[in-house]
């Protein structure tokens, strides 16, 4: 009698089990199709859950530091609590020649203001900026280019404008090359641009102009005043490593006292992405817990059907093993039917998995970021098969040992 596992008379066999119990086999297989379909969407939503949530933070550095004036808040060297003081460009340049761990850095100095352009009036923030500004908050140019190092140091009287102050001053029209004036004062218009995400420094860059902050501070009469110090660490340093260099700069500058630790105030965004790092690995972390418990309940399902088949299947067995069929061949046949649900099943839910996942992806697809991440690899599929495969064939096991030590003479006489 052949009963072997490729024997394709063994695999009929199996099929006609399986349909003479059209129920148990439909609710066994579901248990492992949505099994292997959670897991595959637990593990490919996490990642693009935690792609969509990046995308608020996209073009803007994860390293980025900060530092601007505050009150005093202690008496020192003639000065009453509550003066203020003001950073200077002076200041800066001690700054960038004593911290230890500044990559790139520029002056934030902003102001609003009324853009105009011919009958068009808008209120506008002004921001005035340095050329390493572009590699803090990377921006989205649309049309010209950014404020680069030649327009700071030469002065010139240029301007790059959001998108939509361009939209609302110019309509349809390209602006570059163009004139507007902010408070009478008139500018070059040489580039459009906008942000990927939400998060910024001050206003959006869609609804500021951004100056060279030398030509601002020159405009607007505004002398060497620093209003807000922002820079990046370079890789494997944190921006607040620069802190004491900084303190210690300023305070010796402005007759602050090293017991007010609140008048020159700091801003470290690396702490908060570090947190929102810890959130997304507690987020996969769950996913994956989740996902293997409904791997695992669906296994244990299988398990349990299979010891139900060989009990019902006892006189069947002793009929076999009184004919001739080795024990080996009843656990064969045994494992064969876990085999073929897991695989079917365990297939089709990895399948149906990555089309829920597919649907999602394309849902959340932005022209600008791309898309979010909802997707399953193909490495990860075959994993999540391959494991359920190994955990459906050992719950299946027990069973197929249990039906091979059963003795013709006892399975002939079972009731």
């Amino acid at each position: 009698m052949k009963t072997s596992f490729f024997d394709i008379e063994n695999w009929r066999e199996i099929g006609a089990t399986l349909a003479r119990n059209k129920t148990r086999t439909f609710l066994t297989a579901f248990g492992i199709f949505w099994g292997t379909a959670m897991l595959a969407m637990l593990f490919g939503g996490a990642r693009g859950f935690e792609g969509v949530m990046r995308r608020n933070f996209a073009g803007f550095s994860t390293n980025l530091g900060g530092v601007f004036a505050n009150r005093r808040t202690v008496p020192y060297k003639g000065f009453n609590k509550g003066t203020s003081w003001n950073m200077t460009t002076r200041d800066i340049e001690l700054i960038r020649r004593m911290a230890p761990a500044i990559e790139y850095s520029s002056e934030l100095n902003q102001r609003s203001a009324t853009a105009a352009f011919g009958a068009k009036t808008k209120s506008v923030s002004i921001s005035g900026v340095e050329g390493d500004y572009g590699k803090i908050m990377i921006p989205v140019i649309t049309e010209g280019r950014f404020i680069n190092h030649s327009d700071v140091s030469s002065e010139h009287k240029v301007a790059v404008i959001g998108k939509n102050i361009a939209t609302s001053l110019f309509g349809n029209a390209s602006p570059i090359g163009e004139y507007i004036s902010l408070d009478g004062i008139y500018f070059m218009v040489v580039g459009v641009a906008t942000q990927l995400s939400d998060a910024s420094v001050g206003q959006r860059l869609d609804d500021s102009v951004v100056l060279p902050s030398s030509t601002m501070k020159r405009a607007f009469n505004s002398g060497n005043i620093v209003g807000f110090f922002v820079y990046t660490a370079p890789q494997g340093h944190s921006p607040s490593e620069n802190a004491p260099v900084i303190r210690r700069v300023l305070s010796s500058a402005h007759s602050i006292s090293p017991d007010d630790r609140q008048a020159i105030d700091f801003m470290d965004i690396s702490e908060m992405f570090e947190m929102i790092d810890n959130l997304f690995l507690g987020i996969s972390l769950l996913a994956v817990f989740v996902g293997f418990g409904s791997l695992l309940a669906g296994v244990i399902g299988v398990g349990n059907i299979m010891w139900i088949v060989v009990k019902e299947r006892t006189q069947e067995f002793g009929i076999r093993r009184a004919i001739g069929a080795k024990p080996i061949d009843i656990t064969v046949q045994v494992l064969s039917e876990s085999i073929m649900l897991t695989l079917v099943a365990g297939t089709l839910g990895v399948c149906f998995g990555a089309l829920v996942l597919g649907i999602a992806d394309k849902m959340t697809y932005d022209p600008l970021l791309g898309h979010a991440g909802f997707e399953l690899s193909f490495q990860a599929a075959v994993t999540i098969v391959a494991l359920f495969f190994l955990l459906g064939s050992a719950a299946g096991t027990i069973p197929a040992l249990r039906a091979m030590r059963i003795k013709p003479i006892e399975a002939l006489n079972d009731k």
